[in-house]
């Protein structure tokens, strides 16, 4: 039979060569037989769809088998992960994996696209006209777009990802000498409260990196592990005398707290807890506390953890200058503004504000405004700013949600790695996303010790009397006991900016006596009356 004869019905395929005279015959190309040009399309789509079945169609059953497996078993594994969340989850924040997991779909986008382009090639006519070859090239391309982008833009992501968790959080998870030892496959089975010390540092413009951070942002977010029920509690950046446990190795370079017992205000200023973080780190050895991810940071947290009665486990260390670019990361942030709040401006110096935000509610702001709002401080005092530090924790964990981050999720890993430094551990990650999903849905709690606060006085802190009010207002956290309500007067907005009447009704027990923490929702409401 003829080379050029029609192959018989029943044969599979059979092979086009070079029939050129007296020349040897070049390599074969095995094709389909009698295949019509958009039966070749069309099983190039669905062999796209399901890799390998084109190629069992045309005949490549070794190929087509070896394509299928792999990706019915990748398909199996997925499905796998899906239903074990918990799993997925600890392997994604291990060391190393998302940076695979971003090579593997870089390869994977690779050989998918080559399997397309192969598939149609076996599929095709054998010699197709050139309307054919343009139109067969236009769909592999358009269908190898359609796969490879997808996992392109995956592989960015997992990178990112990959490398924002090894600057923020380390590839160590070796405990170090502040953190709990924490079984991380039933993490609060023992453990009913979480604390984390939130620091605000900045440097300041112009201040050079070796005079440290001035933490002027100190906040212990304690957690109920079970409910997610949070209270903040913020102590002054000026308070003095900051303790330290008689059994930690820092009670001997300070056995009567963080203090000079100088009467010269600049010697007293240098031992201010705002200094803390700067100052121990010069004045005693390093490895005091064994092994620290930041001394500085865990210094604060032995001393605030003994100051409030709490036993710190985490830090978290937010840089205030890079503050803004996480929350444009984010889109922004609303807030209420309930008097004008200076955008920069130095009281002592005399400089005013370039320019001031003005009072209103539900301000959608930017990383400039809000970062202003959380540090605006001429002619005001600390305790207004520490106070709308709060509305400002508040309003990222109330309005950050997983589309957000979603949408921003570069921006938002980038500015992290300029932002945030943690000790908490990798291997816990998975366990602190689940319990701040629960931390979202509740209503979030504070105490700020300001002058009156359960007789503060910065300058001379009955430690005592803070840590028993600490303990009551967690356990009316834990008792879900409603703050004292704000009379409002008729027609004007309260927190949820809804016109209100004032109200008549009967006192009832949680109102009769003034709650140990303040409702943030309430707080940080738009009360213009407050300023």
């Amino acid at each position: 039979m003829s080379q050029d004869s029609p192959a018989p019905d029943g044969v599979s395929a059979r092979r086009a060569v070079d029939d050129t005279p007296g020349e040897p015959a070049g390599p074969a190309r095995r094709v389909a037989p009698g295949r019509s040009f958009s039966g070749a399309l069309g099983w190039t789509v669905l062999g796209t769809m399901i890799p390998g079945l084109g190629l069992l169609k045309a005949g490549r059953r070794v190929a087509g088998s070896l394509v299928l497996g792999a990706f019915l078993l990748l398909i199996g594994g997925g499905v796998y992960l899906a239903l074990n969340r918990d799993l997925a989850t600890r392997l994604a924040v291990a060391p190393g994996v998302l940076q695979g997991v971003a090579i593997g779909l870089g390869v994977g986008a690779l050989a998918w696209v080559l399997v397309i382009g192969f598939t149609h090639l076996s599929l095709r006519p054998a010699n197709p006209g050139i309307g054919q070859r343009v139109a067969g090239a236009a769909v592999v391309g358009l269908l190898s777009f359609v796969v490879a982008a997808p996992m392109a833009f995956g592989a960015n992501l997992a990178w990112t990802a990959g490398n924002a968790l090894d600057t923020i959080i380390g590839t160590d998870d070796t405990p170090n000498s502040t953190q709990p030892t924490i079984n991380v496959e039933d993490p609060w089975k023992d453990k009913d409260r979480l604390n984390i010390l939130i620091i605000g540092g900045d440097s300041g413009t112009g201040r050079s990196a070796s005079q440290g951070d001035r933490t002027d942002t100190v906040i212990v977010a304690s957690i109920d592990t079970h409910s997610g029920a949070t209270t903040l509690f913020t102590l002054p950046r000026n308070t003095e005398k900051m303790p330290f446990p008689k059994d930690s190795p820092l009670h001997k370079y300070y056995p009567n707290g963080f203090t000079s017992g100088s009467t010269d205000l600049y010697t007293r200023s240098q031992f201010l807890l705002n200094a803390m973080y700067r100052v121990v780190p010069t004045k005693v050895p390093h490895d005091v506390l064994g092994k620290t991810k930041d001394f500085g940071a865990s210094v604060m947290k032995v001393s605030v953890g003994e100051a409030l009665g709490l036993q710190v486990d985490y830090f978290v260390k937010v840089n205030m200058d890079g503050f803004k670019d996480f929350i444009n990361a984010m889109g922004g942030i609303t807030l209420n503004v309930n008097y004008r709040i200076p955008i920069g401006g130095q009281t002592d110096a005399h400089i005013k504000p370039t320019d001031y935000i003005e009072p209103g509610p539900n301000q959608h702001m930017n990383g400039r405004e809000a970062l202003w709002y959380a540090r605006g401080r001429y002619g005001l005092d600390d305790y207004k700013r520490m106070e709308r530090q709060r509305c400002v924790i508040n309003a990222v964990v109330q309005q950050t949600t997983p589309d957000k981050v979603l949408a921003n999720f570069q921006a938002i890993a980038a500015a992290g790695e300029n932002t945030i430094t943690t000790d908490v551990p990798r291997n816990m990650l998975s366990n602190l996303a689940t319990l701040g999903l629960k931390v979202k849905n509740t209503k979030l709690r504070s105490v700020t010790f300001t002058p009156g606060v359960a007789g503060f006085k910065s300058y001379d802190p009955d430690w005592a009397k803070v840590q028993a009010r600490v303990k009551k207002a967690l356990k009316e956290t834990a008792a879900g006991v409603e703050p004292t309500p704000t009379a409002s007067a008729s027609g004007t907005p309260t927190a949820s900016g809804s016109a209100t009447p004032t109200s008549t009704a009967s006192p009832t027990k949680s109102s009769t006596a003034k709650a140990k923490s303040d409702d943030l929702e309430e707080v940080c409401g738009y009360h213009p009356e407050k300023g």
